[in-house]
């Protein structure tokens, strides 16, 4: 299982949707990670789980649950994984807001990076943020992610053009930041 001292992962099950559905139509969760800010019906986020999350060959998707209470407060994935080539992409959505500011985010990743480098064996994980959103970059930076490169321009958003930037972290640098 994949823990730390106050999260555990669990993997997204159809009971989910429901909780998922509550996180992907709050604009105040979406607007910082999904390019896309619009409502979506029950049965629409039912068929984007079930295709995209449940059934997919090439990502891995966990509901991160606060140890004490079993309380799911997010969703964390590893998508578009490579396995030939050892790269992954990772997401992260705290969709429960009283989790907020608390390192809840920041211990969530640490699992995942562990799980993705030390068990999955991947050589690279790579993640993309809005320009907008300098909490996520600062804890990205803090977690050893380097800046790749800047899709500039790329987002649209309350009536200004944000960029979003690309971000990389290698095993190797993963490794020498958190000894093992």
């Amino acid at each position: 299982m994949l823990r730390s001292e106050r999260l555990q992962f669990r993997k997204m099950e159809e009971s989910d949707i429901e909780k998922y559905h509550s996180w992907r139509n709050d604009v105040d969760v979406m607007k910082t990670t999904n390019p896309a800010i619009d409502l979506y019906s029950l049965e629409e986020t039912r068929n984007f789980v079930e295709t995209i999350i449940l059934n997919s060959a090439s990502s891995k998707s966990y509901i991160i649950e606060e140890r004490e209470g079993n309380t799911a407060i997010g969703v964390t994935s590893l998508i578009n994984i490579d396995t030939k080539n050892r790269n992954a992409e990772c997401i992260i959505d705290i969709g429960e807001k009283e989790y907020w500011g608390k390192g809840y985010g920041t211990e969530a990743l640490k699992v995942l990076l562990a799980y993705a480098f030390l068990e999955l064996n991947l050589h690279r994980v790579s993640l993309r943020v809005f320009s907008l959103n300098e909490k996520a970059i600062h804890i990205y930076h803090k977690l050893g992610f380097v800046e790749e490169g800047v899709m500039r321009q790329s987002l649209y958003r309350n009536g200004q053009w944000h960029d979003i930037i690309l971000m990389g972290l290698l095993k190797e640098e993963y490794l020498s930041k958190h000894k093992v």
